[in-house]
């Protein structure tokens, strides 16, 4: 029914003018047949055009001084291949939001003579499906001259995709294939980042996801979660596995609720044979997809970004350059506010603590470099592979402290210096250099206890002084006796600030943590200090009695205890007033031989390592 439209590209091209402004789909929906034909054609009449292209992804539009003469790119993406060309002024940016862009289109604000796209074989019933549904139908809307270049290869994709034979004035068949990119290679540091960004992912969160390594990495580290939503600016092959593995259900969104939603389709063949009619996957204009009040109704969305650098007061700089799609700050911003809309929604930038030079990329100040995103109101969460900084809500000493702790421990000391200089941090901040490189990771640990309560259990950090104390602060003056043997009503910074800052080699200290509300929590902690090289270690609890009775102090002990012993600690010893009956059952569960000897109300409890076998004995 279709083939009677099908025209060679010269006939096309006999139509156009000079002066007129040519819209080309993006990504798979290029049309590189006739993009090439336009590049290799002489005719006098192909002069001085203008050509519109979302993002140029492949190599069919050069951007080099030899086609200066015959067009002029103009790109809603200072990325990928374009961002060289657009600084050297051989390619104009248009600044727009995502939202924004179809609404250009729609208004005329940007005029279209013509529009080529590339579509997949039109049915029995004359209806092809878009590959492209940015902008495409609006850009088609607009222009006189609709030309559609029919590809075998592409598949067809579902969603607001089907477009009927009568809409395009001609049809081109296509030569060669569609424009595939290939996947992105992860290095272990994104899948350390990733590791990390998934313990603060909940299960039924909506996803938005981009294109690059972090990404590649998220679609392993969140194979684990349950009912994961879809509703993301880019389909890709990272998405594809996320979907694939089972914990992609789609169950709890706002909208299109089933089925994962996008709006650029970018990756592999083999992506795009496994989106061939696949109803699990829902194209849909990017007003739609990128629009802040429908991402919003989205609840628990979760904005995961990549971020070039990032500052001591949480001021961002993206990322620019070739491989990246971004079209300013703008356009994060809009993720952004739709994960504000969200409710229990969040913001997560995540980023390695060096660059590829070795330089840290958290620095003191984002000042003096590109792409900046500076809306530090907005920001929740900052992942390296060090660990999460949970910035909402904190002082900028706080932030500082925070984003130091998760930088490269060999660029901390240099950060808690340049800190101090510009009065982010007190005169007195203390920070034991080797801290850094002698923090046991390795310890992190996740648990959950009576009534659903999941707990993260780590090394206490310097960043941790207002969290301790605010844990010391909600505690009732029997709780501080239990404790410290003594009434204590205040515990200042420069008290607080020795009692977090641990050195590692010598004692151990493990809180734990909660989330609450986006932030975290501290709810317990327990330590041990050596009381001499090779011999027993003295040991201290405290637990919010809000969560008192769950077993949370019986398993700081047991964490306490494996790590006592790697360190080659023959015991543990501990004074308990005799009144203090909870924590002498916490005790009296360790799993080994307990003594206690009474002395003027207090307990002085000895718990040595035993071998194996004495222990097999106990048990």
């Amino acid at each position: 029914m279709w083939k009677y439209k099908v025209v060679p590209p010269q006939e096309i091209f006999s139509k156009i003018e000079p002066g007129m402004v040519i819209f080309l789909g993006t990504g798979m929906a290029e049309p590189r047949t006739l993009v090439k034909h336009l590049m290799a054609s002489n005719e006098p009449n192909l002069q001085d055009l203008e050509l519109i292209q979302l993002v140029s992804l492949g190599d069919t539009i050069p951007i080099d001084e030899r086609y200066s003469r015959k067009f002029r790119l103009k790109t809603f993406f200072a990325g990928w291949i374009a961002s060289e060309a657009i600084s050297a002024g051989r390619v104009d940016l248009i600044p727009s939001r995502f939202s924004r862009i179809p609404g250009l289109f729609k208004s005329g604000a940007i005029h279209i003579d013509a529009a080529f796209i590339q579509i997949s074989p039109p049915d029995e019933n004359g209806y092809a499906c878009l590959l492209g549904v940015d902008v495409e139908r609006q850009a088609m809307e607009s222009a006189h001259l609709v030309v559609g270049e029919v590809n075998a290869h592409a598949p067809r994709i579902m969603g607001d995709t089907l477009v009927h034979m009568d809409e395009f004035d001609c049809f081109v068949e296509s030569t060669e294939y569609p424009i595939y990119i290939p996947r992105w290679p992860v290095a272990d540091v994104f899948m350390k980042i990733a590791a990390n960004i998934a313990t603060i992912v909940e299960d039924g969160s909506c996803i938005a996801l981009g294109i690059g390594p972090l990404y590649e990495a998220l679609a392993v580290e969140l194979a684990t979660k349950k009912n994961l939503g879809i509703h993301s600016p880019f389909f890709t092959d990272a998405v594809m596995d996320l979907v694939k593995s089972g914990a992609v259900t789609n169950r709890f969104k706002g909208v299109f609720r089933g089925k994962s939603s996008a709006s650029y389709l970018m990756g592999t063949e083999e992506l795009m044979r496994w989106l061939d009619k696949n109803p699990l996957v829902e194209f849909q204009p990017e007003d739609v997809i990128t629009d802040p009040k429908i991402i919003g109704t989205n609840d628990k969305t979760v904005a995961i970004l990549p971020a070039r650098k990032i500052d001591l007061t949480g001021n961002v700089a993206l990322h620019t350059g070739k491989g990246n799609v971004i079209a300013g700050p703008g356009n994060v911003q809009e993720l952004l506010m739709g994960a504000g809309l969200s409710k229990k929604g969040r913001i997560i930038f995540g980023l390695p603590s060096r660059n590829l030079k070795g330089l840290s990329n958290i620095v003191l100040s984002v000042d003096n470099l590109p792409f900046q995103f500076t809306n530090r109101e907005s920001m929740d969460m900052v992942v390296t592979e060090y660990g999460v900084a949970y910035l909402m809500g904190k002082t900028m000493r706080e932030r500082a402290q925070e984003l130091i702790d998760i930088a490269h421990p060999d660029d901390r000391a240099e950060l808690v210096r340049q800190a101090k200089e510009a009065k982010l941090l007190y005169a007195d901040q203390i920070y034991i250099e080797e801290s850094g490189s002698l923090y046991p990771a390795k310890l992190c640990t996740f648990h959950e206890f009576k009534g659903g309560l999941k707990v993260c259990f780590r090394p206490i950090k310097p960043s941790d002084e207002d969290k301790m104390r605010l844990l010391f602060y909600r505690f009732s003056d029997q709780a501080v006796y239990y404790r410290y043997f003594t009434s204590i009503k205040t515990m200042p910074h420069t008290r607080m600030q020795e009692y977090v800052n641990v050195n590692y080699r010598l004692n151990m200290s493990i809180v734990a943590t909660i989330e609450v509300a986006g932030t975290e929590k501290i709810i317990a902690e327990a330590r041990y200090v050596r009381l001499k090289p090779d011999a027993f270690a003295d040991t201290a609890f405290i637990v919010d009695e809000e969560y008192q009775g769950r077993g949370i102090a019986s398993y700081l002990l047991e964490l306490l205890i494996r790590v006592a012993r790697e360190e080659e600690i023959k015991g543990f010893t501990a004074d308990v007033l005799a009144s203090n009956k909870a924590m002498l059952k916490v005790y009296e569960k360790a799993p080994f031989p307990v003594q206690a000897v009474l002395i003027g109300g207090i307990y002085e409890i000895t718990i040595p390592f035993t071998s194996s076998s004495e222990l097999k004995e106990k048990n």
